[in-house]
């Protein structure tokens, strides 16, 4: 496995789909540590719950670390928006996939929408706020001196 994380990522997810889970597998390869997930969003009831954010949160975890860089994630199909901006906030140095959108479209799961809403069609709307108090979180973000940074 260490010689083809792609390999792997893709086993898991035929792995997953065989056994009632999504079919997305993705193994994150820090430095020849590797961390491994598979789509849970059914299993765990949570939308976020994607094997490629899973993979993250596996490996974050066991590096006891926020900062995943020089990490390779590699994972079974291309990323859906939520997993794409996961891998930047984690700095991984690059994503590696197998499928194509269209691969994941012709089998019922088409993230188009959610890429359009993130190239400016939102079909959520967002609306502001304004309050004065939805600074305090920043303002006390940065008075915390023992604060660990991103």
């Amino acid at each position: 496995m260490r010689d083809d994380p792609l390999g792997r990522a893709i086993d898991l997810a035929v792995q997953a789909a065989r056994g009632g889970g999504g079919p997305f597998g993705a193994v994150i390869d820090m430095h020849g540590r590797l961390f491994e997930a598979t789509n849970r969003v059914t299993a765990s009831h949570d939308p976020t719950a994607h094997a490629e954010v899973m993979a993250i949160r596996a490996a974050a975890a066991g590096l006891g670390t926020h900062d995943l860089s020089g990490g390779v994630l590699y994972t079974s199909t291309y990323p859906c928006p939520m997993c794409f901006t996961a891998a930047m906030w984690a700095r991984l140095d690059r994503v590696v996939y197998a499928a194509m959108p269209e691969d994941a479209a012709a089998a019922g799961f088409d993230d188009r929408v959610f890429w359009d809403a993130v190239r400016g069609v939102a079909p959520l709307r967002l609306e502001r706020d304004a309050r004065p108090a939805g600074v305090a979180p920043f303002n006390a973000w940065v008075s915390n001196t023992e604060r660990v940074e991103y």
